[in-house]
């Protein structure tokens, strides 16, 4: 049972229990219970989308009483929810497609669609045809004829224009032979589509102002590493503010400073990315005093930059510039005293706030705070059929690399068990400039049930940690990120907290990667290896990422695997599929077919070469998955594929 005992009160709710025993893998795998709750502007009526684990379903619900409207979403993968007033919910989903009308690559593209609450009538927004009678034809400055996508780029955004919540969607438009960004205004009233900004070649993002006009955009050239800013000046004439040279860490531009007449921009320096505002007339402020934030706030009303969040070690910072929010979210903090909380909607006046708060004890839950009334109640766990009995305690580790550089994780063990000789996967995170982070982890709490020491490395390279600590990873895949992790077996084992003739490791995306490099470059430490959309052939990926997004891809990684292209030999040296006669442990290989992230060649260039050199492997293809296993049955396909393929070679008794 969940009980609030805090400054807001007492609220009780007994959240929805599972079965007795153990909990079920599809417990841990399947889609969350509750993926998102986004509150109202006006604070009337809450937002869900839930799912049974496998199948998505959106329910309105009227806060004051009232009947909920509850609609069926399916199978589509829905990303995030907008209101436009109290009377709108525009939902974002995405799919793996091409561009229509081009002959680009497919990629996971977005799609709006519009909720009208009164009507119950769900609308597709921007329409694809470019013979549409809504609106989808326009002119632009030089009387060429161009039509916009129904694809997304960028997140919609709501401003108040003459009174009235008004949606503003980013696009993609096809004019002077190229495609542009586009932003346009929606009227959702009638369906009419007004063009608001039409973007250069290279434009890459648009800022809208209170007004709803553009006031900055930033443009940015892939080939020679050219950024700028450009600022409206009165009278609607742009000016460039800022350019800079940036082939890899370029800057981006964030959204409205705090006085309302200012843009917020992130831009490298020494200390990794600093926030800084600049104002309407050019002028630069100085940067705010923050390292490593990972977010910055908005006013849900003004759109006016008010704080900054931040995840710093193990602790989630959020830091608000005016006295009074900070004193509010501290008193929000307070009601869930031991947990970890994060802001995830709230209304307009913010003072109705929704919640994400993780419990070390129950796992994560969604909670409704009223700073008006001072209370609290919650509504609904993450994932409802684990019971508190069915979590697996999650501790910091600290340890040394062999070259002395202090690293960090998270070792989750089994409930229940001594910490002694334990059987251990390494779950290497993604990235790889990412980071695995405290609290509720679905996949390291899955295979903690079925009896495993579960070990999370931020490896250098990782994210979150200081410039200097990212850079170490420079050069290093397949070298010390990957002894980063062996280093960690070594420590644990050392204590006598796992043994170390009992390992295997597991991993997706650039921890897929590490899985296969685990077995192959590294042999000796893992008795089992299994790759979830792993890479396994760096020249390959290297020049297909450059085929697909431009020269500035094939930077970003060939400067993390430390080759050139056209150093082929080194590029071999760290590829897994190239040094299979080393590996003696079996492989497990997961790769999606709608991976638009790491191509599933990835994983057939591997179980190839394995094949070919006698090695035992296997290849699970899954048919409509993506990189990020957003569909509840094919998420449930992988875990369910991986445990009994440790299980088999790595027995938990």
């Amino acid at each position: 049972m969940r009980v609030l005992r805090t400054c807001f009160g007492l609220v009780a709710a007994v959240l929805l229990a599972g079965q007795a025993g153990a909990a079920p893998l599809a417990a841990y795998g399947g889609l969350p219970s509750i993926e998102s709750v986004d509150i109202s502007p006006d604070g009337s009526t809450l937002a869900t989308i839930a799912s049974d684990g496998e199948q998505r379903g959106l329910t309105i619900t009227p806060l004051a009483g009232g009947k909920p409207q509850s609609y069926s979403v399916g199978a589509a993968k829905v990303r995030a929810l907008y209101w436009v007033g109290s009377d709108h919910l525009i939902i974002t989903t995405s799919q793996t497609t091409a561009i229509p009308f081009t002959t680009g690559p497919r990629r996971e593209y977005s799609r709006a669609f519009d909720l009208n609450l009164a009507t119950r009538k769900l609308q597709p927004l921007l329409d694809q045809s470019p013979r549409s009678t809504t609106g989808t034809h326009y002119r632009d400055s030089t009387s060429q004829i161009w039509a916009s996508s129904n694809i997304l780029a960028g997140s919609p955004e709501v401003r108040d224009i003459g009174g009235a919540p008004t949606l503003f969607l980013k696009g993609i438009s096809f004019a002077r032979s190229a495609a542009v960004l586009t932003v346009i205004q929606v009227n959702l009233q009638t369906g009419g589509q007004k063009v608001v900004e039409l973007g250069e070649d290279d434009t890459n993002a648009i800022l809208l102002g209170q007004d709803g006009l553009p006031i900055a955009k930033t443009n940015y050239d892939s080939e020679s590493g050219r950024w700028s800013l450009k600022l409206r000046r009165p009278g609607g004439a742009w000016s460039e503010n800022l350019a800079v040279q940036a082939k890899t860490e370029e800057p981006f531009l964030i959204g409205l400073g705090r006085d309302g007449k200012s843009v917020v921009i992130a831009e490298q320096s020494e200390k990794g990315y600093v926030i800084r505002e600049i104002s309407l007339d050019g002028a630069p402020g100085e940067p705010l005093d923050v390292q490593d934030a990972d977010g910055v706030i908005f006013d849900p009303d003004t759109h006016r930059m008010i704080g900054l969040h931040a995840l710093v070690g193990d602790e989630s910072r959020y830091r608000f510039f005016d006295a009074k929010d900070q004193k509010a979210w501290d008193g929000v903090r307070a009601a869930f005293k031991g947990d970890r909380v994060r802001l995830e909607s709230w209304t307009r006046d913010r003072q109705k706030i929704v919640v994400l708060v993780d419990s070390a004890v129950e796992g994560p839950a969604y909670a409704f705070v009223d700073l008006a009334t001072r209370k609290a109640e919650w509504l609904g766990a993450r994932y409802q059929k684990l019971l508190p009995e069915d979590l697996s305690p999650v501790q910091p580790v600290r340890f040394k690399a062999k070259d002395g550089l202090e690293l960090s994780g998270y070792l989750t063990t089994p409930a229940g068990k001594a910490v002694r000789n334990l059987p251990l996967v390494v779950l290497p995170h993604g990235g790889p400039a990412s980071r695995d982070t405290p609290g509720f982890d679905w996949w390291a709490q899955a295979m903690a049930s079925r009896g495993y020491a579960v070990l999370q490395v931020n490896f250098r390279g990782s994210d979150g940690f200081g410039w200097s600590f990212t850079q170490a990873g420079f050069g290093q895949w397949g070298r010390k990120m990957q002894t980063d992790l062996s280093d960690g077996v070594r420590d644990l084992a050392a204590k006598g907290m796992i043994d170390p003739k009992r390992v295997c490791i597991v991993g997706a995306s650039y921890g897929g990667y590490a899985a296969l490099a685990g077995a192959a470059l590294d042999p000796g430490v893992y008795r089992c290896a299994a790759s979830i959309a792993g890479i396994s052939d760096l020249r390959r990926f290297v020049d297909w990422a450059r085929m697909k997004n431009g020269v500035d891809a094939q930077r970003y990684w060939t400067r993390f695997m430390g080759a050139e292209i056209g150093h082929e030999a080194a590029l071999a040296e760290i590829s897994p599929a190239a040094h299979v006669d080393r590996i003696t442990a079996p492989i497990l290989l997961i790769h999606g077919q709608d991976d638009t992230v790491v191509p599933i060649e990835q994983s057939r260039i591997m179980a190839d070469a394995l094949q070919k050199a006698g090695k035992p492997a296997e290849l699970v293809v899954q048919k409509g998955e993506d990189h990020w296993l957003s569909r509840g049955e094919t998420r449930l396909q992988m875990l369910s594929a991986t445990m009994a393929f440790v299980e088999k070679h790595n027995p938990p008794n």
